[in-house]
């Protein structure tokens, strides 16, 4: 593991305040690491042994955590304890023990058995593996063995954890992974999943998970800036920067600047390649300002008895499904009245993606002593952060959690079976309240049920060089509320030769053949089709019709983004040049259409 990562998470220990680690019964972290043969292949750089010392190294003092190992069979060489000083030692000696050499590997039973101790307090399996279910010989037919121990983890083990409140974070370290499996899993039980590649994905995704097991309250970063409120004890910021960039400076209320040469009184300053952490105990009150980059991963935690409360979320998100949010004050773990709150004070909550963009916003309203509100639904899968921010006269709070976001039914080509397979993601959805269809060609598909969460579209004979979109749509009745299912759509024979228009979705498709040659005699390719400004143009022109097919979707997401830029000049020169290019490019096809029929006329007319 590199030097740096190792140097910043050990501060971060040092210097975090996190509440949840002073609760009667702390959560339980057990992590659970692959060591089959394949991990000597897939995991070359040893994320594994990395994986380990990170979760070491940011567990806070008085968790309850363990280390299990698993190949064929299941290891436990560091049983539950509670983390200090000698379980530190004890875990960082089992490096030498993460080389894979199992030939095979039981995830099932892995999880199963890394559960099975049912210890008072919340209970969070971390599952770092490179691969899939691959299960010994000797205990049946393969691959039948495999898939019904896929199908006992994921239909029956999984959900049983949840009931127990059991949640499992997984991490992939391959593609060689099954990441199907890792995603389910993690979904089923309210964890999250990553498929990482490299120690600063490592970190990022375990930040995600510490976060979310030991949630603590952050100073939104803003403008180069933060608010520190009186009465805290103290703030924790680490910074982020590209190792070229110059070293942050901190500007106090008070305008003094502060450097890790010269810090403030009685601060801890650490400053290396990539990044600084200061650790400022007993902060003068008001507005602190950073100068110089810093990367939008920073963060200034607080540590304070007035915290920032949320009712839990799901570790998983879906596409066309709102998000009830609920947030409050407390002091010392009770509600703060109404007649204590900060005044002026507004709470709001927003979903940002990976690229930090704005994906659903929503302003909490006042009820009693908390705030509630429902954030739109997302409109893009993958990674997210949902933060939930409380403002007032001189106050500023966040709380951030990852969340996974997944379509609300995932489909699957069956090419010998001629048939397209569903399947509910969303825990609420099943066959009594969910109606599935297909489009294709303008021909309506009906989904048939096949059991309580999976249907199956019966496909008509298709030419497999032909790849053509599968458009899927669906209706659900969920609460006591209707709402229109927009699926992503399927591509099929997506490697045919042969393409329909993807960007078409008017019965009438267009077909274009990619490999054609033209033969000899025939007209050029100029004449015989249109080139690529003709084709662009023909796509501004048909833009109207394919909005109004995919405005349902793209609406909420689009009114957001213009009432966040509106005021930015870039936007409305961006659009004037659209328009201008637009009408150049309209006028270009014009004078060449003029320029065809001309030639036209003078071949039918020849003059001497």
């Amino acid at each position: 593991m590199s030097q740096w990562l190792v140097g910043l998470l050990g501060l971060m220990l040092m210097c975090a305040a996190l509440p949840s680690a002073a609760q009667e019964a702390p959560p339980q972290v057990r992590v659970i690491i692959d060591v089959s043969g394949s991990m000597r292949d897939n995991d070359p750089d040893q994320l594994a042994a990395d994986a380990l010392e990170l979760l070491v190294t940011l567990l806070p003092g008085g968790t309850r955590a363990g280390v299990w190992t698993f190949g064929e069979g299941v290891s436990n060489p560091l049983p539950l304890g509670t983390v200090d000083a000698g379980w530190r030692e004890q875990a960082m000696a089992l490096a030498p023990r993460l080389e894979g050499r199992d030939p095979f590997t039981d995830i099932e039973a892995a999880v199963r058995e890394t559960a099975a101790d049912e210890a008072p307090g919340e209970r969070h399996l971390v599952l770092l593996t490179d691969g899939m279910i691959d299960l010994p010989p000797w205990r049946g037919d393969k691959p039948a063995i495999d898939e019904d121990s896929r199908r006992e983890l994921l239909n029956e083990l999984a959900p049983g954890l949840a009931r127990s409140d059991v949640t499992v974070h997984a991490i992939a370290f391959s593609d060689e992974a099954d990441l199907s499996l890792v995603e389910r899993l993690s979904q089923q039980t309210g964890g999250l999943s990553a498929p990482v590649e490299t120690p600063e994905a490592l970190m990022g995704a375990f930040l995600d998970i510490v976060d979310r097991i030991f949630p603590s309250d952050r100073a939104p970063l803003r403008n180069g800036g933060f608010v520190i409120e009186p009465g805290l004890e103290g703030f924790n910021a680490l910074l982020f920067r590209d190792s070229s960039d110059p070293p942050a400076v901190l500007i106090g209320p008070d305008g003094r600047r502060y450097t890790a040469e010269d810090p403030p009184e009685s601060a801890r300053w650490r400053h290396e390649e990539r990044y600084d952490l200061i650790q400022v105990p007993d902060p003068e009150p008001g507005q602190w300002r950073l100068e110089g980059e810093v990367d939008r991963e920073s963060r200034v935690t607080l540590v304070s008895p007035l915290t920032l409360e949320m009712a839990p979320l799901p570790g998983t998100l879906y596409l066309g499904f709102g998000v009830p949010v609920e947030a409050w004050l407390s002091r010392h773990g009770e509600a703060l009245p109404k007649k204590q709150w900060p005044a002026h004070l507004s709470m709001s909550a927003e979903l940002r993606d990976d690229e930090g963009s704005i994906q659903a916003a929503t302003q909490l309203d006042s009820s009693g002593k908390r705030f509630v509100g429902e954030l739109p639904a997302p409109a893009l899968t993958g990674t997210a952060q949902l933060a939930v921010r409380a403002d007032g006269q001189g106050f500023r709070r966040q709380r951030v959690q990852a969340v996974n976001v997944l379509p609300a039914v995932t489909a699957e080509h069956d090419v010998e079976g001629g048939r397209v397979l569903l399947r509910a993601e969303h825990p609420g959805l099943n066959r009594d309240n969910t109606q599935l269809h297909a489009e294709l060609q303008g021909q309506r598909l009906e989904a048939e049920a096949l059991d309580a969460q999976r249907w199956a579209i019966n496909l008509p004979v298709l030419d497999e060089s032909l790849t053509q979109p599968l458009m899927l749509r669906g209706r659900v009745t969920l609460e006591e509320r209707t709402r229109e299912l927009r699926l992503p759509r399927l591509l099929l024979f997506p490697d045919g030769d042969t393409g329909v228009d993807v960007a078409e979705v008017r019965p009438s498709l267009a077909v274009e053949r990619f490999h054609e040659v033209p033969e000899p005699g025939s007209p050029s390719s100029a004449e015989a089709a249109p080139d690529g400004v003709e084709r662009l143009i023909a796509l501004l022109d048909r833009l109207p019709q394919l909005a109004q097919g995919q405005w349902e979707t793209w609406q909420p997401v689009l009114m957001r983004w213009l009432e966040a830029h509106r005021r930015d000049p870039r936007l409305w020169a961006g659009v004037l040049g659209l328009i201008i290019v637009v009408l150049v490019m309209r006028a270009w096809r014009q004078r060449r259409r003029r320029h065809r029929r001309d030639a036209a006329r003078y071949r039918e007319e020849p003059h001497v």
